[in-house]
């Protein structure tokens, strides 16, 4: 029997983490990248920081601009990935956007938007992840698609996100049983936050503002936190640190599951 600290390890893994030159997709790389695994960091914006900070702590790891909305550019990444580092075993789709209106005010532009990125996008990475590791031709893997709280629950006033995140749920649990019933080894799971220390989470406070939901800001953040019942708000590793629970062979029983890390909110 493995010894326990070791079955958290993903020593030798290639991952891909999307949406991951800051927040919560910047901490996914840094501890996979802590525990073992060679990342390739993709995203719109420069993610070079974070593959400097992951060369600083000794780990492998390389950048690459990445559009998640385009097929071409998610088999460039793979290739990519395979290019640096010989093969893929992990995949993280990350990258998101959020938006917020009233449901009557929400244009169709925005709320195309929304589900482009983090529907399209989380479903083409899914599809190319499987093409890449599915047995026989590649040695299985495991696909983390972000969802959150917001996939589970709703709220007011973001009802392109919560259409969104609600797909990527469903979305997660489609393509696991179709993975484990065609016996491709691929393991998919979602990861459900709630409010983190991040920019997207601040924006959440400043949307309930801007569309009257709330009087100020201060206001704001005191409601969204007393809605988590541990307290306070997470932090991006707290994230990060069940990304790599799904990812290595601790969780290797875990499929079409969603691992919620709210701080309590859902169990309301």
């Amino acid at each position: 029997m493995a010894a326990a600290n070791n079955v958290f390890r993903v020593d030798g893994k290639v991952a891909l983490v999307t949406g991951a030159a800051r927040g919560i997709g910047a901490e996914i790389a840094l501890a996979l990248a802590n525990a073992g695994a060679a990342v390739l960091v993709t995203d719109l914006a420069d993610a070079g920081d974070t593959v400097a900070k992951i060369k600083a702590a000794g780990g492998k790891a390389a950048a690459l601009k990445h559009n998640v909305t385009v097929e071409a550019e998610w088999e460039a990444a793979v290739a990519a990935a395979k290019r640096e580092f010989g093969s893929l075993d992990i995949v993280v789709n990350n990258a998101g956007i959020e938006t917020a209106a009233l449901i009557a005010n929400c244009t169709l532009e925005d709320f195309s938007n929304v589900m482009n990125i983090n529907v399209n996008g989380v479903f083409l990475g899914v599809k190319h992840a499987i093409r890449a590791m599915a047995k026989p031709n590649g040695n299985g893997g495991v696909i983390v698609n972000m969802s959150s709280v917001a996939g589970l629950i709703g709220t007011t006033g973001h009802v392109a996100y919560h259409a969104s995140k609600g797909a990527v749920r469903l979305l997660t649990k489609a393509a696991a049983i179709e993975c484990a019933q065609l016996q491709t080894g691929v393991r998919v799971n979602s990861v459900h936050p709630a409010i983190v220390q991040t920019e997207m989470g601040a924006n959440f406070m400043q949307h309930l503002v801007d569309l009257g939901l709330a009087p100020d800001y201060a206001s704001a953040e005191a409601a969204v936190k007393a809605m988590h019942p541990i307290g306070h708000f997470g932090e991006p590793a707290d994230v990060a640190n069940g990304v790599v629970y799904l990812a290595s062979d601790a969780g290797k029983w875990v499929t079409g599951s969603e691992l919620v890390i709210d701080g309590g909110l859902t169990a309301i």
